[in-house]
Order: C-alpha cells, then structure tokens, then sequence
C-alpha cells in the first residue's frame, strides 16, 4: 500500500520487489540515487545509478511523462530527487521508504549500471 509523505508517493520493499520482477513493469524508471561507493558496496540488481547531485543536469534529458522510482540509502535523497522533479514539473514519481538499510532481497555489487552520461532515456532501462 502506497504511504503518501509531502505529496511523494513512498513504496515498501515489497512494492519494489514486485516492480522491479516483473517484466510487464519495464515502463516504471527505477534509479538508485546513492554515490558510486555506496552503489558498488551493493545495489538491486539491474537498476542504474545516478546519484543525487547530477539531477539538476539531468532534468532536461528525463521524460516528465514516465514513472519513476527513487532509491537511496536510507530514503531521504532518493525523496529530496522526487521533490526536486516534482518541482520541474513531474507527477509520476515516488520515493522507497527506508532505503537500502530495510531492503532485505536481492543485491549484488560493483558498478553494474553507472550513468555517467545521461543521453538517451533507453540508459534507464533496468538490465
């Protein structure tokens, strides 16, 4: 069930799990928000990174129609990054509640889906 916090959507682990499992929901954006150390020590497998700091580059090269998912370490960059796009005029985006500290699936880890630089929404596409 979807816990809405200042106008974010928050989604459980549980949530996330299914969306990034299930191959109907390749639509959904899900991007990890950490720092490239943080990413490496361990991440959701498949889902790329792009940490925090770069959004502000980046805003104009992100679809303002897609649905996205944001991931960081404990849930408050990933719900700053929401806001921020929310701010630029995007409606479709949502914030993981608790962050990695409470993801208790899949990870994997090294630098499996770095975006460095952001061309084409395609590079968001989860691996």
């Amino acid at each position: 069930m979807v816990e809405w916090i200042e106008e974010v959507a928050h989604i459980s682990a549980d949530e996330l799990h299914a969306i990034v499992n299930d191959p109907t929901k390749t639509d959904v954006v899900v991007i990890d928000v950490r720092e490239p150390d943080e990413y490496t020590a361990g991440h959701i497998p498949g889902v790329p990174l792009i940490p925090k700091g770069q959004f502000p580059n980046i805003v104009d090269q992100l679809d303002p129609n897609a649905e996205y998912v944001f991931i960081c370490r404990s849930g408050r960059r990933s719900f700053d990054v929401a806001k921020f796009l929310q701010g630029h005029g995007f409606s479709h985006v949502h914030n993981y509640k608790g962050g990695m500290l409470v993801w208790d699936k899949d990870m994997v880890a090294g630098p499996e889906h770095v975006i460095e630089n952001l061309t084409s929404m395609d590079q968001l596409k989860r691996l």
